[in-house]
């Protein structure tokens, strides 16, 4: 079966991958393949449905530049396409005196990327716009939004059927084979031929790139984020998005409170290793991909290095009043009995073999393969942007 382009993996990447390929080149003969029996059932179903703006990436970053760029091509895309959505606005809070400084690092990172309408905020102003949380100052960010990405990521899949593309369900890719003028595809079902190949296959990238780039010198970790939810009496605590400064150490949040687009309050993630690159449970536990986590040196160095860190974020894990501690931190009000317990995602964090989690946005390119192997947050409201920014490698490739 020949083809211009295969892409691999039925996420919301590699679904716009796909779309911007067909807008770019509308005669071109693509198909995409999925694993699952139906599109966006990891990463971008179990995320938290938040449009980003912007404002915690390096200026002039992948993760900046596609994230700027992609919020204004999705918020055009949900209006064309009758997706709902909100740009609800979020506030990001300092709970000591010792994060003013870092808060203040945010809001001018946010203007070097060209956000306007930023408001620094007071103690008091802090309460005007969430009556309950408590904080030392806080950022007013207006950009930032709610929408439902499995809604955003089907409507990709019928653009990609109406425009001639193929998609294929339940195959998963065992081999890629790279002669000097194309790549052969080989999944459970079908053998493909193709000029080129783009893997953006999320929690498995790495292992699909390793395929033709054996010496690839990252490793996905998975990292579970774990939820709660506000009771439905309790949902008037929050108003719409309330965020912690982040650790700068580290690529994650911390514990907020979300608004969802589909009704509800979200409260959390934590960030704990996962036991199975597709562990939504404690109890999902794959002995060979854990095996092969704990034996990669770049995470033996990242454990060594942050061992506190992750220990606090484990017994979180496993204690919900410690949970409600941390979550205490921005809403003193929370109680135990307030949240009841929520879904989960997996986030694939590339880390490198001498102990950095990369931070950006990673694209890794062969003469016929294009490898997305790092996409983490926010690579859902970047996914046109991502999308357009491959098909620009690709275009060089035909």
């Amino acid at each position: 079966m020949k083809y211009d382009v295969v892409v691999i993996g039925g996420g919301i990447v590699g679904l716009a991958t796909a779309l911007q390929l067909q807008n770019a080149n509308p005669n071109i003969k693509l198909v995409l393949l999925e694993k699952e029996d139906a599109l966006a059932k990891h990463q971008t179903g179990n995320n938290s449905g938040v449009i980003h703006s912007g404002i915690y990436y390096k200026p002039g970053s992948l993760k900046a530049t596609n994230c700027i760029r992609g919020y204004h091509l999705l918020i055009d895309f949900c209006k064309m396409n009758a997706i709902p959505y909100e740009l609800c606005g979020k506030i990001i809070v300092a709970t000591s005196e010792e994060e003013i400084p870092l808060l203040n690092n945010l809001y001018e990172r946010g203007l070097q990327n060209g956000l306007t309408g930023m408001k620094k905020i007071n103690k008091d102003e802090l309460k005007e716009y969430e009556p309950h949380v408590s904080g030392m100052a806080g950022v007013v960010v207006p950009q930032t939004g709610i929408v439902d990405y499995k809604l955003v990521a089907q409507k990709y899949g019928e653009l990609i059927g109406a425009k001639g593309g193929e998609i294929k369900l339940g195959e998963r890719v065992i081999e890629i084979q790279e002669n000097d003028s194309s790549c052969v595809v080989v999944s459970q079902k079908e053998t493909y031929s193709t000029q080129l190949v783009i893997n953006c296959c999320g929690l498995y990238s790495d292992k699909v790139a390793r395929f033709t780039s054996p010496e690839l010198n990252v490793k996905i970790i998975p990292f579970r984020g774990e939820y709660y939810k506000l009771k439905k009496e309790k949902e008037y605590l929050v108003k719409n998005l309330i965020y912690p400064v982040p650790d700068p150490n580290f690529p994650f949040l911390g514990v907020h409170f979300t608004r969802m687009a589909g009704g509800g309050i979200e409260a959390g993630p934590n960030a704990v290793l996962a036991f199975s690159r597709e562990g939504y449970k404690k109890s999902d536990i794959n002995l060979r991909e854990l095996a092969e986590s704990l034996a990669w040196p770049g995470f033996q160095k990242v454990a060594f290095k942050y061992w506190k860190t992750g220990m606090g974020e484990m017994y979180r894990s496993f204690s919900k009043a410690a949970f409600v501690k941390a979550l205490q931190k921005l809403i003193p009000e929370i109680q135990k009995e307030d949240l009841e317990e929520g879904g989960a995602g997996v986030r694939a964090q590339a880390c490198d073999r001498n102990g950095g989690l990369v931070d950006d946005f990673m694209i890794v390119e062969k003469k016929h393969v294009i490898n997305v192997c790092n996409a983490p947050s926010p690579a859902a409201t970047s996914s046109l942007a991502i999308g357009e920014t491959i098909a620009q490698l690709a275009s060089k490739k035909f």
